[in-house]
């Protein structure tokens, strides 16, 4: 019984793993909102992104027609395909996400000068799912202010684990 119990716990773990993760993202840029969509892939994508040969630093994605789009993410071709069923690396992508989402994404983009960054690619269960965030720059002052606060964070949790 406690092997079947290990085995469904590890398996669990395996179906929401992290695939790819944009830390330079949550530096660059205040995250105020977070939306977990869908993505179009080609077969030898999917392969290549479960092998862990994504690179989500340059990506951003844009509202045209309607859609979200996924740009400047480059998925590496897959090694045991064929140069002729292999994909383009830094190919355009239709991310999946329900129409009142994007309306609402596409208006606060249009108003207040935000961006729609790529933060990470991870698997639910047998999909990928990637997570975009809804971001404001931040400016060179903005960034040495959040490192000071991290810094702070991190003294304060080491004094408090010593005692």
């Amino acid at each position: 019984m406690a092997k079947a119990k290990k085995a469904t716990q590890a398996s669990r773990k395996a179906a929401n793993r992290l695939l790819a993760d944009n830390r330079l993202a949550r530096h660059q840029y205040e995250i105020l909102e977070t939306l977990e969509t869908g993505i179009e892939l080609l077969g030898t994508e999917v392969k290549s992104i479960r092998a862990g040969q994504a690179n989500l630093r340059d990506g951003f994605c844009l509202i045209r027609k309607g859609e979200l789009h996924l740009h400047n993410v480059h998925i590496s071709p897959h090694s045991h395909a064929g140069s002729y069923f292999n994909h383009d690396p830094l190919r355009v992508r239709k991310l999946l996400a329900h129409r009142q989402e994007i309306s609402k994404l596409r208006g606060q983009v249009d108003k207040k000068g935000l961006t729609l960054i790529p933060l990470n690619l991870h698997l639910k269960g047998s999909w990928i799912k990637m997570t975009i965030g809804l971001g404001k720059g931040r400016k060179l002052h903005d960034k040495r202010q959040e490192e000071k606060r991290k810094e702070a964070d991190k003294d304060a949790r080491s004094v408090l684990a010593r005692y």
